[in-house]
């Protein structure tokens, strides 16, 4: 078996020709040959995992039937932060390169100029406005984060409900209940397959963020509760999404598909396109596929009375949250100590920090964006932790790079995902010791409305310095008063002078 493992794995590395600095070859066959290992023996011992008719059809009744007065102020807001932070960095992408050749792609069969793509002039139609809106603000890893899935909520959801607003008539309420409901949906069917899906390699912002797209896009259309549950399987088959593709632009195309695809869901059950009737939880349904033990409370329990858009969190710098209370500990040091020199640092994290960023070598700013090592080092030198901080200049600036080798990694269980040590050895033969228990942008420390206000300024005048943006922002926060929402979008869009 070990054998053909190797082969198998080694014949894949040169299929795409993975650079010999990226992937330790080695390293890489041990980890696949026991994964082969273990899968072959836990085959023989799980048993197979019993249907639960009726999950798919209490969640889509949940959606039909919830209404505006049924969310809390808290939720309401969570909501409206969640979205003025997605056009911040929706903004942020939407000229990068992968969003600019997948444009292009797409334009070419495009025959529809529907809906506005954020911050850019040209238009397209409505399912691929949905795919690139949501591309463009997952590229950059930029951001919201649910931290008991590490779903990026927002980014498969908003794209396909702000979308459809540009096609039919969309009050602020409605737009906003279906995207909380949208998150809930999402979220709870990650808590059920968490937390073994992610470390699996699925990519869980896409796998579970295409259920979130038709629920929400379901709620829009006003689908009545069999139709829903159409959508929902219609979104179940259409599920997908690998962590191998993290620090590439590939990593967005899942994403993209994601509000695309659970759009399309739902439109086509609107017309009479059936599905299953347990897509989630049937025999062969995508628990079952997940091959994970399901946390079965986490789909049904609460449902109505808790919400999952209040346990998201929102990002001050761009990469992964995981890296996030390093990067904390790491600029806030350097403003206190501008004059010393480091030459050597430990870390000292969640285990979920190592299996995600423990990244070394690297050499491209994509791949910095998932490198602890690279973040630490780019805060260090350069006391700064922004858009710049990880781009391929910075991957190769040679203080950087140095710094980089200088830090060491361990995990440690009794850590949060959002709380890390660290300690600093100078040139003067002193240690100095930071910790923080909680990220700055997390529910316990979150960011002030002021803060995501400014986020967004900073990201729309990334391109166009004069872009005007306060309009959107004073829009976001009065959406509950709007009662036609089609405009929203475009005020993204710079007005040429």
């Amino acid at each position: 078996m070990h054998g053909a493992y190797q082969r198998l794995v080694m014949a894949g590395l040169r299929a795409r020709s993975v650079p010999p600095d990226i992937v330790d070859k080695d390293r890489c066959v041990a980890d696949i040959e026991q994964i082969g290992v273990s899968w072959a023996v836990t085959r023989k011992r799980r048993k197979p995992m019993l249907p639960r008719p009726g999950v798919t059809k209490d969640l889509s009744r949940f959606v039909v039937e919830s209404r505006w007065e049924d969310i809390p102020a808290e939720a309401r807001h969570e909501a409206k932060r969640a979205l003025l932070n997605f056009f911040a960095v929706a903004l942020a992408g939407c000229r990068t390169e992968p969003v600019d050749i997948a444009l292009r792609t797409l334009g070419d069969f495009s025959g529809g100029r529907q809906a506005t793509v954020i911050g850019r002039p040209e238009r397209i139609d409505a399912l691929n406005a949905a795919f690139l809106n949501a591309a463009g603000a997952n590229v950059f890893d930029y951001c919201d984060t649910h931290l008991p899935t590490v779903i990026h909520p927002t980014a498969p959801v908003a794209p396909p409900l702000l979308a459809m607003a540009e096609l039919k008539s969309v009050s602020g309420r409605e737009l906003l209940l279906a995207f909380v409901l949208g998150v809930e949906i999402e979220c709870r069917v990650g808590l059920a397959v968490s937390p073994g899906h992610y470390p699996k390699g699925w990519h869980i912002t896409s796998t579970c963020g295409v259920f979130g797209a038709a629920a929400g896009a379901a709620k829009l259309l006003g689908l009545g509760t069999e139709q829903a549950v159409w959508s929902l399987g219609n979104a179940s088959t259409q599920s997908a999404g690998l962590c191998e593709c993290l620090g590439w632009p590939a990593k967005s195309l899942s994403v993209g598909n994601a509000a695309r695809n659970g759009l399309l869901s739902a439109l086509l059950a609107e017309r009479g396109f059936s599905g299953p009737q347990e897509p989630i939880a049937g025999a062969q349904g995508f628990l079952a596929a997940m091959g994970e033990p399901p946390n079965w409370a986490a789909l049904t329990d609460g449902l109505g009375k808790t919400w999952e858009v209040a346990n998201n969190s929102l990002k001050p710098y761009p990469s992964g949250f995981v890296i996030h209370p390093l990067l904390d500990l790491a600029l806030d040091w350097r403003l206190a100590n501008p004059e010393a020199t480091v030459e050597r640092v430990a870390v000292r994290g969640n285990p979920l920090l190592l299996q995600r960023t423990d990244r070394p070598k690297i050499s491209t700013g994509r791949e910095a964006q998932v490198s602890l090592q690279h973040a630490v080092a780019a805060a260090l030198v350069l006391g700064k932790a922004g858009l710049e901080q990880f781009t391929d200049a910075c991957v190769n600036d040679p203080a950087v790079a140095a710094m980089r080798h200088r830090i060491e990694t361990a995990s440690d269980t009794s850590f949060s995902t959002i709380a890390a040590e660290m300690d600093l050895w100078t040139s003067d033969g002193r240690k100095h010791s930071v910790s923080t228990k909680a990220a700055r942008g997390s529910v316990s420390n979150p960011l002030k409305d002021s803060e995501i206000e400014q986020k967004l300024r900073t990201e729309a005048a990334s391109w166009q310095p004069d872009h005007d943006i306060q309009a959107l922002i004073d829009a976001v926060w009065s959406l509950d008063r709007s009662d036609d929402v089609s405009a929203l979008v475009a005020m993204t869009v710079p007005i040429p002078r």
